[in-house]
């Protein structure tokens, strides 16, 4: 069954166990961990000073907000360019695989099998086929250490990596058995590469970045979208996806990720995929896929295919009115 998983980092403007609270009042059961070196809350510089610690604590937090984690999301730079993953230093690279294999013991302690990084960018100084070699070979090297601890390692083809057409993304899938993609359809829409295109890569999808997109925009209000969901969850359903779709609107300054309301936009979305959810599953592949040809722009919820995201959040209200006013308990009547 496909589920849907929220990013953390959505609202950076937030301390972090107010941020698994905002989640879970949304009602997600499942959070998306960004440890990203730029961020002003989880970091793997945090990670690498007291991984035990740092792990002790995020679960605890979890399990308070009651949120388990889907996926960890690393990246060790403070740009895509700094520390990337192909980077011809030894003593960088070197560094950026210890941070790794303590993020696989992260993943452990949170009991999450799913790790997303990026593929590396084309290196200043070299040609683009030595950039090209550096990354595989750190690929091949984290999906391996990856597998052989039970987690999947997945990489996110992005805007300005080695991976930035499908042409190269298929390149390193050829050269790396195995490896699977967090798919991010806004990273190839805003290069006006279709939505029908980029499903073809589904088939090697893990997990699912979800926001809006357009040509030209990297991420765009659900309402001006032109990313073609509800064809994506058709497809999924019909190649028996187990994974999540990830709602992941980002807020920095990056290509204007800033100009959203992260919060309406997350409930719109979250809104129209369990509807696609809802529907592939009682019209069947072909019905959805009829259904995809025309993008819905009525991103009102509907109460019968958000039955259950109504329930929980009903749940969620009975449990922070309990946590914000606890019964005393009576004496027992002799």
């Amino acid at each position: 069954m496909i589920s849907i998983s929220c990013a953390d980092y959505a609202f950076p403007l937030l301390p972090r166990e107010q941020r698994f609270a905002l989640l879970r009042l949304l009602g997600f059961e499942y959070v998306d961990i960004g440890l990203f070196e730029r961020s002003n809350g989880l970091r793997p510089g945090q990670l690498l000073a007291a991984p035990k610690k740092f792990g002790r604590q995020l679960k605890r937090d979890l399990i308070h907000a009651g949120l388990r984690a889907a996926d960890v999301f690393l990246q060790t730079g403070l740009s895509v360019a700094d520390s990337a993953e192909n980077v011809p230093s030894l003593i960088v690279r070197s560094r950026n695989r210890k941070t790794f294999l303590l993020t696989l013991e992260l993943c452990a302690e949170l009991e999450c099998t799913h790790i997303t990084g990026l593929p590396g960018i084309e290196q200043k100084g070299i040609d683009e086929k030595e950039s090209f070699d550096l990354a595989v070979e750190e690929v091949c090297w984290r999906h391996h250490v990856a597998s052989s601890s039970g987690i999947c390692y997945a990489i996110l083809p992005h805007i300005s990596s080695i991976c930035s057409s499908m042409a190269k993304v298929r390149s390193l899938l050829d050269v790396v058995p195995g490896l699977t993609l967090t798919l991010d359809y806004g990273q190839f829409v805003s290069q006006k590469i279709s939505s029908r295109e980029t499903h073809s890569l589904l088939p090697f999808a893990s997990h699912i970045h979800a926001r809006g997109g357009a040509p030209h925009r990297v991420q765009a209000p659900v309402g001006e979208s032109q990313i073609d969901f509800a064809g994506m969850v058709a497809r999924l359903h019909k190649i028996g996806y187990k994974g999540f779709l990830a709602i992941e609107y980002l807020r920095d300054a990056w290509m204007q990720r800033n100009q959203t309301d992260n919060l309406s936009e997350t409930i719109l979305l979250r809104n129209r995929l369990a509807e696609y959810l809802q529907s592939a599953e009682a019209m069947g592949v072909e019905g959805q896929e009829r259904a995809s040809s025309v993008f819905l722009r009525d991103a009102r919820p509907q109460p019968a295919s958000l039955a259950k995201w109504e329930s929980r959040l009903s749940m969620n209200r009975v449990e922070t009115e309990r946590a914000d006013h606890p019964v005393e308990p009576q004496p027992r009547s002799e």
